[in-house]
């Protein structure tokens, strides 16, 4: 009991700290390949209702997981299309994610795990596929996202998703209790990382991925912190698209006093920023609106209503509808969560209303990237649902603009 009771005194001594990384981190942030994946896709023109719905149901793939590891020991999550007949469920648990000593605490019966269909280490699917590379927020993690990722790859998308140690939640708390741990490495560079990751694994003998892997042309996804990471790489060589989801540019960055100072310079490629109405730790008007607005032209700009921060991952499904928030309440951490209410904030916006639940949204979040990504790659000639027109045909209101030139 004193060992819990020493541990919670030093979460809130050290809890304005993790709140000012919170806060910075999340402000910061080949041609043949469409016809070589086989995931066949609706006409481009369709009515708006068939349009808005086109991806929003699991693709022709079953779809396999595995785990690989860069230098250091830093772990990628890779979903990928697999072999006809692959069936299974894959689970994480968030608190297997986390430092032991904080695990120790979250000892409440609540649910913690997050499952998708898909078979661990099964066999790649006949053909080459694309490559996404995906970028977690602050105190996020490779998986937090599996819905969407899980959801690509069932369309025929290779998806790979490295730890940030610079902000992942195992480092980030672990650098709270005063644990010393390895070097962090720059987020970006990890993007790069996996990316020649997945090359050398395209082309080495013996790899389930040989032959199975088109890096030549890559799409970028980012949630939060994740969508300024992805910023870094938008503009390497062989980068078709990024996608931003609750993320976008401080205002202060932006064309805001009377010296007409010009906002950043984004990558000359095209973008779909996808944001929450209801999201208060990244606001759409103060981030997302001014990074749509710096953007190259094609650009998109989706803002999803009773959508917050965390309805881009899975987090909300967790801890009985609350987060991780809901598990650390449920294991008596109430009193020091009470006096952070801005960690409290970013870990439960967008699982309690305003917002609605998560998995009302998913199918809006997975339609919009998965049409972006095929349109991005050439898959799709012209996009399938991604303009203004299919605005209405969602459960909750979704505001949609576009510059295409």
């Amino acid at each position: 009991m004193r060992a819990r009771s020493a541990l919670r005194h030093r979460f809130a001594a050290s809890g304005v700290a993790l709140v000012l990384l919170t806060a910075a981190a999340c402000s910061s942030g080949s041609s043949d390949a469409g016809t070589d994946s086989g995931a066949s896709g609706p006409a481009t023109t369709l009515p708006a209702a068939e349009a808005a719905k086109a991806y929003t149901e699991p693709g022709p793939y079953p779809v396999g997981i595995t785990t690989l590891t860069l230098a250091g020991d830093r772990k990628v999550e890779v979903w990928y299309p697999a072999a006809k007949g692959t069936t299974g469920t894959d689970t994480y648990d968030v608190r297997a994610l986390i430092p032991e000593t904080v695990r120790n605490l979250l000892t409440a019966n609540i649910p913690a795990t997050f499952t998708i269909d898909a078979g661990r280490d099964a066999e790649v699917a006949d053909g080459r596929f694309p490559l996404v590379l995906f970028s977690h927020g602050f105190s996020g993690f490779r998986q937090q996202s599996s819905f969407l990722t899980s959801h690509l790859a069932s369309w025929g998308f290779v998806v790979a998703a490295p730890d940030h140690w610079q902000r992942d939640l195992f480092h980030v708390l672990d650098r709270v209790l005063g644990t010393s741990g390895p070097e962090a490495t720059d987020p970006v560079a990890d993007l790069r990382d996996t990316r020649e990751l997945m090359a050398s694994q395209d082309a080495a003998e013996g790899s389930r991925f040989a032959g199975h892997v088109s890096t030549d042309r890559v799409v970028a996804v980012g949630h939060s912190a994740g969508g300024g990471t992805i910023l870094g790489v938008a503009g390497d060589e062989g980068v078709v698209g990024y996608v931003s989801m609750a993320s976008g540019l401080l205002r202060s960055m932006a064309s805001t006093t009377t010296t007409s100072v010009a906002p950043p310079e984004l990558p000359d490629t095209p973008s779909l920023f996808l944001a929450g109405a209801a999201d208060a730790v990244v606001p759409v008007a103060d981030a997302t609106q001014p990074a749509y607005a710096a953007a190259a032209a094609p650009t998109r700009l989706w803002v999803i209503d009773k959508v917050g921060h965390n309805g881009f991952d899975d987090l909300c499904t967790l801890g009985g509808g609350k987060g991780i928030i809901g598990i650390a309440e449920a294991s008596g951490l109430g009193a020091f969560l009470d006096g952070q209410q801005s960690f409290r904030r970013l870990g439960q916006d967008g699982c309690l209303p305003p917002a609605v639940p998560v998995r009302q949204t998913f199918p809006i979040i997975e339609h919009s990237v998965t049409a972006f990504v095929r349109n991005a790659f050439g898959i799709d000639a012209e996009p399938v649902g991604l303009g203004p027109d299919v605005a209405g045909q969602y459960s909750v209101p979704v505001t949609i603009r576009e510059r295409l030139s």
